[in-house]
């Protein structure tokens, strides 16, 4: 029974007044909202659309678009064949697509990106290789865009 955890019911509460007191510590304003982790396991293959939110790790290969709120990480070891649109997105393997990045790409000294970026803010380590073209835009506002009002509304704070 020891294999299985077999403690005395008294310990699991001690554990829990414990978990208690951490989560009242500094690790709340890190993860206000529970995040879900996905991790594509190298030897699989996907094939069609992902999409939701949290963080998705890529260890095998992808076929199809993925879209996500949060973060994309293609290890070395990972492929992605199709878009890739996400908050943020770190390859340090191969992706055969254009990316969308809300946020910031981290194109490491292990990955090629084969497509087209566009991103707020883009890295690329000594090494990493991007065949693509790449358009940076300043952030996305948190208003919707409204035809007509947005380019007036600028113009008018760089006149003051």
């Amino acid at each position: 029974m020891a294999f299985f955890g077999g403690q005395p019911k008294t310990a699991p509460a001690m554990e829990s007044q414990t978990d208690h007191d951490q989560r009242e510590g500094a690790d709340i304003p890190e993860l206000p909202e529970p995040r879900s982790s996905t991790v594509i396991a190298k030897d699989l293959i996907v094939t069609g659309r992902l999409s939701g939110e949290g963080v998705v790790q890529i260890e095998g290969t992808v076929e199809g678009e993925v879209n996500l709120k949060g973060y994309v990480i293609v290890t070395a070891t990972g492929k992605v064949k199709g878009p890739v649109e996400a908050d943020v997105i770190r390859v340090a393997g191969q992706v055969e697509g254009n990316l969308v990045s809300h946020d910031h790409i981290q194109l490491e000294r292990t990955g090629t990106i084969n497509g087209d970026v566009t991103t707020v803010s883009f890295v690329i380590e000594n090494g990493g290789r991007l065949n693509g073209r790449t358009t940076m835009v300043s952030e996305q506002p948190s208003k919707p865009h409204v035809e007509g009002l947005a380019p007036s509304q600028p113009e008018e704070a760089d006149g003051d």
